[in-house]
């Protein structure tokens, strides 16, 4: 049987996520996650079909890629497919092709496990590696400890508000309170959770979404951020580490999260609330 490139249009969402779902592992490599195609959501549900491409043979899903942007394809396999090399050939054709719909003309990235056969073989076709980023993990076997902030757990009513932090902790954020709306509505976010940190005075510093992929599974942090007026204070940490406590109630066998090596910052915040380091990982990218 041959492998068919496609893409799943909003009906074909559901099956999509579940696919990814199911994949999620705590012994594997950081990989795509319910969570990334939740928090895209946020574009709306045709824009986040148009953005996803899958690989079935059979009529069964061996591999999702989410197109972040046109020059970035986020690709997971299924765990028996890492090393099938008919499915990596046929990755390595389409997202070297423009022409395929895939990536577009250009230098553009992928990011795979790092074990998978793609990666190999995108090397082999000269393929080169990207800037470092770090995965980091936190154990949700044990208890949580309390944060020691004030924690709100995000509804309608505080849209505005999630969105104001999200503004306020990342330079160019165009995140709305109708984002919020549209990534709510969205499949993954029945398992999800956005949560704001105040201070002492009430005010809102810093906010995390978190992504579960069901009880036993890794749950992502996607995004986390720190006002810009209040940093230096520690909320960081905190609000991670009731990201963890979320997903522990969610059922998550652990907290993941990935951020390039150059925030060292970030990759302090994260450590100090709990979460282990891991191996970086890199994109491969090709040249324009």
């Amino acid at each position: 049987m041959t492998i068919v490139l496609g893409e799943p249009g909003v009906d074909g969402l559901s099956e999509v996520v579940g696919a990814l779902r199911e994949w999620q592992d705590d012994g594997a490599p950081m990989q795509l996650h319910p969570g990334d195609v939740g928090w895209f959501w946020r574009f709306g549900a045709e824009a986040t079909a148009a953005a996803v491409r899958t690989w079935s043979r059979g009529g069964q899903i061996l591999a999702v890629g989410l197109l972040d942007q046109p020059d970035l394809l986020r690709l997971t396999l299924a765990p028996d497919a890492q090393r099938d090399e008919e499915l990596a050939r046929q990755l390595v054709e389409d997202v070297t092709e423009p022409e395929r719909g895939v990536l577009i003309e250009g230098k553009v990235n992928v990011e795979a496990p790092i074990h998978a056969l793609v990666q190999d073989l995108l090397s082999k076709s000269g393929w080169k590696v990207d800037e470092p980023w770090t995965p980091l993990r936190r154990d949700l076997t044990e208890p949580v400890k309390d944060p020691g902030v004030r924690i709100e757990v995000v509804g309608p009513e505080q849209a505005h508000v999630r969105a104001a932090v999200q503004r306020a902790s990342f330079d160019g954020s165009r995140f709305t309170e109708e984002h919020w709306h549209a990534m709510a509505a969205g499949l993954p976010y029945a398992d999800a959770r956005c949560l704001v940190a105040y201070d002492d005075q009430g005010d809102a510093v810093a906010a995390v979404t978190v992504w579960s992929a069901g009880p036993g599974k890794p749950g992502l942090l996607e995004p986390m951020g720190v006002h810009r007026e209040h940093r230096g204070h520690g909320y960081g940490k905190a609000i991670s580490v009731a990201a963890a406590a979320a997903l522990q109630e969610l059922g998550a066998s652990s907290a993941i999260v990935c951020t390039p090596s150059s925030n060292v910052g970030a990759v302090a915040t994260y450590r100090s609330a709990g979460f282990r380091q891991l191996p970086e990982v890199r994109d491969k990218y090709r040249d324009a």
